[in-house]
């Protein structure tokens, strides 16, 4: 996939660096569907590649800058960058948000604004209070 030849044991590496970022080992099975699978493929591969250049990955220290370089990230020690970008697209990885449709935002409605008084005979009037 990278064109790069590693090791068996650099390829068991990788593994275990991807099945500790992304909190869900290859195997899995049945929750990890094949597209993520192949992201998580592709995960170890870009790690795997990036292990070959890091000689002392397993030997840092806890580090988030390296003097007269330029800042690193959390992860940027430890994670290869394409292998970031890959995780970032397994399911479990995603946003979790939710969008609750609303009329005036979404264009579902036939008011645009409901603070204007163009639209207060959208609206039926009742009295407040009870009296």
């Amino acid at each position: 996939m990278t064109g790069v030849t590693v090791t068996a044991a650099q390829l068991a590496q990788a593994q275990i660096v991807i099945d500790i970022f992304s909190g869900r080992t290859y195997a899995a099975e049945p929750r990890t569907g094949s597209r993520d699978k192949a992201w998580l493929k592709a995960a170890v591969s870009y790690q795997a590649t990036w292990i070959t250049a890091q000689p002392d990955l397993f030997k840092r220290m806890d580090l988030t800058a390296v003097p007269g370089a330029a800042p690193v990230t959390g992860t940027g020690m430890v994670l290869a960058p394409m292998a970031k970008w890959a995780l970032k697209r397994v399911s479990w990885l995603k946003s979790r948000s939710l969008h609750v449709r609303s009329p005036f935002l979404d264009g579902s409605g036939h008011v645009t604004n409901p603070l204007s008084e163009a639209s207060d005979g959208a609206f039926a009037w009742s009295p407040m209070g009870g009296g």
